[in-house]
């Protein structure tokens, strides 16, 4: 029980301190390594006036803002979530499409993923993974009884996702079309699909990978200079070259806050995508274990809430919560595995410590509804209503 009789026993906190102490502790490492990453290229770069606190103001303007957020959304009750699934997915979807409409989306690089509201931009996909999380829930949930069957089960979420994957390739956003993938998977597989069906889907979806990367030279780029980076250290594999010099430089202990060298210019996205590379390099060996296991507390925990919802008969906030930890998690790896050498290059940032306000703040909110779910769990436990 989570509380005792009140006047035996103090009751025991309503919040999971532990899980909220663990994501401070990655969003204020995330500040101090995004300031140490970009003080190098926020001083040479004309756009933000030579100020080397640049993007440390803009990163702690979209924590605040994050965490404001945040709050607000702890304040809603799941039952409110489950009914606003469908909605906020075709949200998402209106700007997805929105992004690849010529004058609205912002191109950057080569992709057209964001769009532009004034002082800041908007990147839908990182908000659609928690919509994803939230429709394939609530779908799940709904179809229960045919989770066995592929006509009725399978197929219509199956057609839905091959919807918004088109549009997340047209940007290309290739990273988040993967991360949307197996989050919508892995929610069926949670919630009850048959093992043969899933594991059919799962080498259709595999088979399906390979040619869209077959099909598209720059993906196939990706993959030979992820391969061999030092076959072409100034081309292809140029970005996992260097990372890869981050973390020998950086050994056990690493060189010290603020003593990387592959931050000054030799590290494309060191504040973003790489900024694991660059903590290899300052904290060593120790802080890229610390912060795995960072990572893993939250996805344990997470998935502990989820079970707790489920024994409480709360299924549709016990998908939600395990689909959280399965998007934490697996975005997690595969931004460790792309700064290790270990996956090609995908354009996805470590969850809550790289710089980007759109990731920051799907993630914050993602964060907070697993609090709200282990909250209510914590009143039914109790007798209350919510």
């Amino acid at each position: 029980m989570f509380y005792a009789d009140v006047k035996d026993r103090a009751p025991v906190a309503e919040y999971d301190r532990g899980l909220i102490w663990v994501c401070m502790l990655l969003l204020a490492l995330g500040l101090v390594m995004v300031y140490s990453s970009s003080i190098a290229i926020a001083e040479a770069s004309r756009g933000t006036g030579y100020q080397p606190t640049y993007y440390l103001a803009r990163h702690a303007a979209f924590l605040a803002v994050s965490l404001v957020l945040a709050l607000i959304v702890f304040e809603v009750p799941m039952r409110v979530w489950q009914r606003s699934a469908l909605p906020l997915f075709l949200l998402g979807a209106v700007l997805l499409t929105l992004v690849l409409i010529p004058g609205v989306g912002r191109e950057v690089n080569g992709s057209q993923r964001w769009l532009s509201l004034q002082f800041v931009t908007l990147q839908p996909s990182e908000f659609m993974k928690l919509f994803v999380v939230l429709y394939a829930a609530d779908y799940t949930v709904r179809k229960a009884a045919y989770m066995h069957s592929l006509r009725k089960g399978f197929l219509p979420l199956f057609l839905v996702m091959l919807a918004m994957g088109g549009l997340l390739l047209r940007e290309p956003d290739f990273g988040a079309f993967a991360v949307i993938t197996l989050i919508a998977m892995g929610i069926l597989f949670l919630g009850g699909m048959n093992w043969r069906l899933f594991a059919g889907l799962f080498v259709t979806l595999a088979l399906g990978f390979l040619l869209l990367i077959w099909t598209s030279p720059y993906r196939m780029q990706r993959v030979v200079g992820f391969m061999d980076p030092w076959a072409d250290p100034y081309g292809k594999g140029y970005q996992l070259s260097h990372a890869l010099i981050a973390f020998g430089r950086g050994e056990w202990l690493g060189v010290g806050l603020g003593g990387s060298v592959e931050k000054l210019f030799y590290l494309p996205e060191a504040h973003t995508d790489f900024l694991l590379a660059v903590i290899a390099e300052e904290l060593g060996f120790a802080g890229v274990v610390a912060i795995i296991l960072l990572f893993g507390w939250i996805v344990v925990r997470a998935f502990a809430i989820g079970r707790h919802a489920a024994a409480l008969e709360r299924y549709f906030p016990a998908l939600v919560a395990q689909g959280i930890g399965l998007w934490i998690g697996v975005q997690a790896i595969i931004n460790m595995g792309v700064n290790m050498g270990m996956l090609p290059t995908k354009g996805l940032t470590l969850p809550l410590l790289s710089f980007g306000g759109s990731a920051i703040a799907a993630t914050c909110c993602a964060v907070a509804i697993l609090l709200r779910i282990d909250w209510e769990n914590r009143q039914l436990m109790r007798g209350f209503t919510v």
